[in-house]
């Protein structure tokens, strides 16, 4: 029977409302072809045929225009490459890769997460292990470490290569020269690279075990705490938690470990906004069971803002919300180390082809195989091992720089091996909260329609505070307790015009009494941690006080009133009580509270005075939300405007006054639509919308979330330098709006383009084809509608995002985060920069190319888990322009110096073995390799880690330089061609010039070209240096006294082919007049050309930043 019966899809409430929606969205248009387009989307199932479509399609038809076709870039589609092509070009790497993370698998079986149960007081009742409760950044452990960092190093392809070379000379036949001039260089590569990675790992350790011993101690006494989350959503509203209700009738706090209850929960999952579980308690009776949500629980990485809290432990380690939306630490690869990775790649290549013309113009004589192996080893400084070893300790050297640079203390480099990255952004991701801004809400503007008052006016409102209180004490201490007060009537009268005094402290006690803010008393002793409740007769102290509320906003307003003579002083639940300027408490009873929605974009209270038994209702909210609601004025619009402009996020405030009679009515009707079991939302909403016409307008509010020092110049220097900025937060949407426009991360000229809520294929489709008539606007978008767009339009909407100036996405999880850093890497292969400063930041952070965290107010965690630390957000500037930019630079220049430092050798080797009958015997052995690439060059080569074009401060001034770096120019193919060719020419000239100069003392061929090799290294690091410092000069003299003075010590080195000549270095030839001018003669025609060249090229065609050095 069961087979027989039809399956239909279920349909949820929401769904049908938005199909209802979208059937009134589209009927809207009016009559005609497009009446009946809204039955296209009418379920969900035709959802299908939009593949039919084109996603160009304009709002107002769906008429299948020519030029929508080709309006959106479309999918590109990748032939993936088969057989040889692909298994060369990537495929081994595939492979192996997946063969190692099949073993990781294997290894690292991940346990299936499943539902528990925890008994309370009774942990020797759990029936299973649970991961330890503490949190790991470290990439290895003591039995991983020199396995992975062994792969890490081999799976380059120029340390995979030198290890092969090295092994080689085990082998007899294939030995030429000495083991340690190929096992000491890989041996020292490693050391290094292991040393640096084991401090990296230790100080990884040592902040984890930080961290992990701050636990928990807390929980409330009065069944409810206010908690804060910004560490794990990035919303800084304090959260009201409840507790266990039948847990608080307990006597003690003792016993509920006497009790006999446990605890059911669901399974650990990713989600932070949901929960499902139940409390049982066993020993009453009837058993008491409770269901638990959300508003039960306390995340980790969550911090109790008041009181003290007593709970359960349901989840550890792994299995905590935080970090299951953590990503696993990624070992980062810089884009310049992969470029290098191809370049050797490329040598590789020329390498083995020089061998095969080598051993063809041979002939093929006896085993042409031995040879041509040996042509390999012979040739394989082509491939310099040393590159890596100077780009490592490069590396360290840059990192070093910026821990030691004064103008951005407490930086702190925390991978070593990116700092390059720094300098070919394209993307910057930022969180907000925190980030940009400071997280501290100011009151910063009063507007009552004919008047404004800003910071500077403020003493104005203190001083008709105090004079309206006063009066009003005065008139009701000279009239009978019966008699009514004189404010009573004033109310009766609406049509008199208020003076500015009246119309103030209205404004004032509107603001004062419409919210959802509660103070508190800490206890002064410290011990209990109870809170003290003030009451009418208790003297008040003010540096007590702290706010609690859901939203700084609302905190930032309360505390202004307090600053004009108005206090909160005491409220809950029920009540509410204010205290003036004079010392009166004000006693309110809270009637109603209608608390702030995203949907309806306001809050409303209604209290009653207790001296006058006057019932208020007040309302504030959105200027878009109250301005049907109130009377009709000439100015809210526009001032709202202005405000906006200004940065400051606006809120209204209305009120209404209510007579007894009126309110019975509501609270009757009101009460009725809360018990009603269908449609209970919109009757309760019909109801108090019931409430919300023609009311008072009082006044306008200006807040200003303060924003980080410096933040909008170091935007506006970022855009200027090409990078382009998205803004990924937790937070609401209008408040992400604002502090982009307060930021400047959107600019005064530019529209913004919000992106209306979709939940289906079809809304997506139609909300994206308006977006993309849009020029130049800033595009903002929630987290649900991105989730919606990326599952059918992934492709389209990054290209659209992509295009805008500026991109802000609000009510983020930590994982969408992350994956929107992903997306970027993948559809654009740009690099990417993300920095925050929260817990919620950090998933982001090691997702990106490179991750900043920025130590704050929501603790370290970002900071602990990023490749770089700062201290403040206007610190990137200096972090990217000046150390970005010369560690790009730099280390450009330093790899392929280090890579012609290896072309040249084999040059004058293949020259060498040509004129020797294409033997296969070393023009240079033992230990002049060896210090030909140490101690002979590395001085003035690694000197090229202090060179810079451009100073630091022009740097920072024209941003406009960095957009060169991204594109690559100072290494490419081009660039590298242009080394190669230098390299073939010296090589040329240095071995011709010693082998047609030297004819009558050929013996001494290899001393007179090493030496003209060693001026021509010293004198082309001279050529390439842009800005001397001093240590340049001491390397460049020192690496040739070390030459010098090595002459007397090495001359058995210095014959051709020492066993077959026997040819040693004569030290009086050396110091003859023909030696020293022939040998500079062969330096002079090697190095002249060149500087030449250089001369014309910055003459006739200077780049950039030499037009600004001058």
């Amino acid at each position: 029977m069961a087979d027989q019966i039809p399956l239909y899809q279920v349909r949820s409430a929401a769904a049908a409302a938005a199909n209802r929606k979208r059937a009134a969205y589209y009927s809207a248009a009016g009559s005609g072809p497009g009446a009946d387009r809204h039955s296209r989307y009418q379920l969900e199932d035709e959802s299908a045929h939009l593949d039919e479509m084109p996603l160009m399609m304009s709002e107002e038809g769906f008429e299948n225009e020519e030029s929508d076709y080709h309006t959106l870039p479309r999918a590109r589609i990748m032939q993936r490459k088969r057989g040889l092509e692909w298994f060369v070009c990537d495929g081994w790497k595939f492979l192996c890769t997946s063969c190692c993370d099949w073993l990781i698998n294997i290894c690292q079986r991940k346990k299936e997460l499943k539902a528990r149960t925890v008994w309370l007081g009774c942990p020797e009742k759990c029936e299973e292990k649970h991961p330890r409760n503490s949190i790991k950044n470290q990439k290895y452990n003591v039995f991983t470490f020199i396995p992975g960092v062994l792969y890490e190093q081999f799976k380059f392809f120029l340390n995979l290569y030198f290890l092969v070379i090295s092994c080689s000379q085990f082998v007899p036949a294939l030995k030429i020269g000495y083991l340690y001039t190929y096992w000491a260089p890989l041996g020292f590569v490693l050391a290094v690279t292991m040393t640096r990675e084991a401090i990296d790992e230790f100080r990884r350790f040592q902040r984890d075990k930080e961290v992990n011993s701050q636990l928990y101690s807390k929980l409330t006494v009065r069944g409810s705490c206010f908690i804060r989350t910004d560490q794990l959503d990035g919303e800084t509203d304090w959260k009201l938690k409840v507790a266990v209700s039948c847990t608080q009738r307990l006597p003690a706090l003792g016993d509920l470990f006497s009790i006999n209850a446990y605890v059911y929960a669901q399974k650990p999952q990713m989600d932070i906004h949901s929960f499902e579980g139940t409390f049982t308690r066993e020993d009453s009776d009837p058993p008491i069971h409770e269901s638990l949500s959300i508003e039960n629980t306390l995340w980790a990485s969550t911090i109790v803002a008041s009181g003290t809290v007593i709970g359960v432990v349901i989840y550890t380690g792994k299995e905590t919300r935080s970090v299951m939306n953590t990503s696993n630490p990624k070992n980062k690869v810089g884009l310049l180390d992969l470029e290098l990775n191809r370049l050797t790649k490329a040598l590789f290549l020329a390498l083995v082809a020089l061998s095969v013309v080598m051993v063809t113009l041979q002939g093929f004589v006896g085993p042409w195989y031995r040879n041509l192996f040996r042509f390999l080893l012979l040739f394989s400084y082509i491939i310099p091992i040393s590159l890596r070893v100077n780009l490592d300790m490069g590396k360290a050297v840059y990192g070093w720089m910026m821990m030691k640079d004064e103008n951005i203390p407490g930086t702190v480099v925390r991978t070593s091996t990116i700092p390059e990255e720094l300098g070919r952004l394209v993307y910057l991701l930022t969180d907000k909260t925190g980030t940009l801004t400071q997280n501290e809400m100011i009151f910063k503007r009063l507007h009552l329609g004919t008047v404004s008052y800003g910071a500077d006016t403020m003493d104005e409102i203190q001083s008709h505070v105090r004079d309206s209180y006063s009066q009003m004490q005065s008139q009701a201490g000279g009239s009978n307790a019966g008699s009514t007060p004189p404010r009573k009537a004033q109310s009766s009268a609406p049509k008199v015009r208020k003076s500015v005094s009246s119309r103030i402290h209205e404004a004032v006690k509107a603001i004062v009494l419409c919210h959802n803010v509660t103070p508190v008393y800490e206890s002064r002793a410290g011990v209990t941690g109870e809170t003290e409740f003030a009451e009418a007769d208790q003297d008040f102290s003010d540096e007590n006080r702290t706010y609690q509320a859901s939203s700084p906003d609302e905190v930032a307003l309360v505390q202004w009133t307090e600053s004009v003579g108005l206090t909160l002083v005491s409220r809950d639940l029920t009540s509410m009580q204010l205290k003036t300027p004079s010392g009166q408490v004000l006693s309110f009873c809270i009637l109603q509270l209608f608390p702030f929605t995203s949907e309806s974009k306001r809050m409303g209270i209604i209290v009653r005075d207790e001296s006058t038994a006057e019932i208020t209702f007040y309302m504030k909210g959105a200027d878009v939300a109250m301005s049907p609601i109130v009377q009709y004025n000439d100015w809210l619009e526009e001032e709202c405007g202005n405000m906006a402009r200004e940065g400051l996020r606006t809120l209204v405030v209305a009120k209404k006054a209510l007579t007894e009679e009126q309110y019975q009515d509501f609270e009757s009707r009101y009460t009725q639509a809360k018990l009603s079991m269908h449609d209970r939302a919109l009757k309760v909403a019909a109801v108090v919308e019931s409430l919300e016409r023609e009311m008072e307008l009082l006044c306008l509010t200006g807040v200003e979330d303060q924003l980080q020092a410096d933040v909008r110049p170091t935007l506006e220097m970022l855009r200027n330098a090409g990078i382009k900025i998205w803004m990924l937060t937790g937070d609401k949407l209008e408040t992400a709006t604002c502090i982009a426009k307060s930021s400047h991360l959107v600019s005064r000229t530019q529209d913004i383009h919000i992106f209306r809520q979709v939940t289906s294929r079809g809304e997506a489709h139609l909300e994206l084809n308006a977006f993309r008539r849009k020029h130049d606007c800033a595009l903002v978008i929630s987290g649900d509608s991105l989730e919606v767009c990326l599952k059918y339009y992934e492709h389209e909407f990054v290209e659209l995002a992509c295009q805008c100036p500026a991109v802000v996405c609000c009510r983020c999880s930590p994982t969408q985060k992350a994956h929107i850093v992903t997306l970027l890497q993948q559809h654009t292969g740009r690099r990417t920069c993300a920095i925050g400063d929260g817990g919620n930041d950090v998933s982001m952070i090691q997702a990106a190319d490179c991750g900043i965290g920025i130590e704050g107010k929501e603790g370290k965690q970002a900071s602990l888990a990023a490749d770089f630390s700062i201290r403040q957000f206007r610190h990137i500037g200096r972090l990217l322009m000046v150390h970005g930019r010369n560690s790009y630079k730099r280390s450009a220049a330093l790899g392929q110096f280090v890579m012609h430092r290896g072309l040249i050798i084999s040059t004058m080797q293949a020259v060498f073995s040509s004129v020797f009958y294409f033997a296969s015997v070393p023009l240079y052995q033992g230990f002049l390799m060896v210090g030909y690439a140490t101690i002979y060059t590395m001085f003035p080569v690694f000197s090229l880690v202090l060179d810079q074009d451009v100073k630091p401060e022009m740097a920072m001034l024209y941003p406009e330089l960095y957009k060169d770096l991204t594109k690559g120019r100072s290494l490419s193919f081009k660039t590298f061609l242009i080394w190669v060719f230098i390299s073939i020419y010296q090589g040329g000239i240095l071995m011709y010039g010693a082998l047609v100069l030297f004819e009558s003392e050929f013996v001494h061929v290899v001393a007179i070209s090493f030496t003209a090799l060693i001026l021509t290294e010293l004198l082309m690091v001279a050529l390439t240096v842009r800005t001397w410092h001093w240590l340049m000069v001491v390397a460049e003299f020192l690496s040739l006294g070390c030459y010098v003075s090595s002459l007397a010590f090495l001359n058995e080195y210095f014959g051709i082919g020492r066993v077959s000549f026997g040819a040693f270095l004569d030290v009086a030839f050396i110091t003859t007049v023909a030696f020293l001018w022939k040998v500079s003669a062969i330096t002079v025609v090697s190095c002249l050309p060149l500087y030449v060249l250089k001369y014309l090229r910055r003459k006739l065609s200077p780049p950039s930043y030499c037009k600004l050095a001058s």
